[in-house]
């Protein structure tokens, strides 16, 4: 999660060790605002309606499932995530002497109402905050930020004549034809997309599209959205143009692999989506990755996740702290970034941690406090 936004179904999407499908976050602004606006262009009146129509989420908790089909597999699961550094909480109160206290909140970039409500605590910081931090202050403006994607077509679109039908085996173009018609999308609009761009479309189950179909803002932007009308200031860490350029630079191979691996998975996307909202609300998201393994254990291709992990986590968790770092030495900061930029060794609370104490040096080290009681 990531509006995504986020990720493969299986090679990468289950051996993402810091965020699964939350991965896709990376692309968020594709799916909840950038994609929209593309397909709107491209596809009739018909698909809007489609998705118009499909406004209740069908997905089930395959977490719940397991704990009463296989006990013994459920208490494994608990047990791995129970391994995961940062794995049950989404929300961080950062503490300096002598500086006015800042928030760290891991996002999902969804639209979901339970998601919005963000956790016990979270409202009152951000009213608090005199500076508000996002991914990409470009969410704010929808038409100026597909001109910047459009300023440069080859991160969104084939422009060498190749389309994604020829990148496919010819049953896995049917099973995407398939899937985009049951969305009301024709496969002649969008077969000249990159991969990534479909991905972060077909990832998203149909309630959720719905939503932003219809201009329901994710958390992210909600958060940017309120803050504006607070009259506070609104600060980006990348740009939209940085962040399709990330996906960009993960090979060809890795993204249509992982394009098929999520077509295959069909409906039980809706379900993984589902699961993951929960884990999420729950404050359980360390249980994530365990779960997918659980549930869908059949692929040990590991292969392209290192880069995968490298670009999207590791090198935009490096990028986004050492831009926060100021932001986080006027203190007073709000700041909301990708529960999975938020997790393990190397994610983004320690990132950021490590930069903004050698940026105050020689005062005493920052202090991360976590909430542990953040959750209701």
């Amino acid at each position: 999660m990531t509006a995504g936004l986020a990720t493969s179904a299986s090679s990468l999407f289950k051996r993402a060790q810091d965020c699964a499908l939350w991965l896709i976050a990376a692309v968020h602004v594709i799916a909840a605002a950038s994609l929209l606006v593309i397909l709107a262009s491209l596809t009739p009146a018909h698909a809007e309606d489609t998705a118009a129509k499909a406004t209740t989420c069908t997905g089930k908790n395959l977490l719940e499932d397991l704990k009463t089909s296989n006990p013994a597999a459920y208490q494994t699961v608990l047990a791995e995530g129970a391994k995961i550094p940062n794995g049950e909480n989404i929300f961080w109160k950062i503490e300096k002497p002598g500086i006015q206290t800042s928030y760290l909140l891991g996002t999902m970039h969804v639209s979901d109402p339970r998601v919005l409500k963000m956790p016990a605590g979270a409202p009152e910081a951000l009213k608090s905050a005199k500076t508000i931090v996002i991914e990409s202050d470009e969410i704010l403006d929808d038409k100026k930020a597909m001109a910047g994607l459009l300023s440069n077509p080859d991160l969104t679109m084939f422009t060498d004549g190749t389309s994604i039908g020829k990148l496919l085996s010819k049953d896995d173009e049917a099973r995407l034809e398939t899937v985009l018609k049951s969305r009301g999308v024709p496969f002649s609009a969008v077969s000249r997309m990159k991969p990534w761009m479909l991905m972060s479309f077909l990832s998203l189950p149909a309630c959720e599209m719905a939503r932003k179909a219809d201009n329901t803002a994710f958390l992210d932007k909600q958060i940017a959205l309120d803050a504006v009308a607070a009259g506070k200031p609104v600060k980006g860490l990348e740009t939209f143009q940085e962040q399709l350029s990330t996906l960009a630079a993960i090979p060809m191979d890795t993204h249509i692999k992982s394009l098929v691996e999520t077509l295959k998975m069909g409906n039980k996307l809706d379900d993984v989506f589902e699961t993951m909202t929960d884990l999420y609300v729950s404050g359980q998201i360390g249980l994530t990755v365990p779960m997918l393994k659980a549930v869908d254990p059949e692929s040990d291709d590991e292969s392209g996740y290192g880069d995968f992990e490298q670009l999207v986590v590791t090198q935009r968790n490096h990028r986004m702290a050492d831009r926060a770092s100021p932001i986080l030495a006027e203190g007073g900061a709000f700041i909301a970034v990708g529960a999975c930029t938020c997790r393990a060794t190397r994610g983004w609370s320690n990132c950021c941690a490590n930069r903004v104490t050698r940026s105050l040096r020689p005062l005493t080290p920052l202090v991360i406090r976590l909430r542990t009681s953040v959750f209701q």
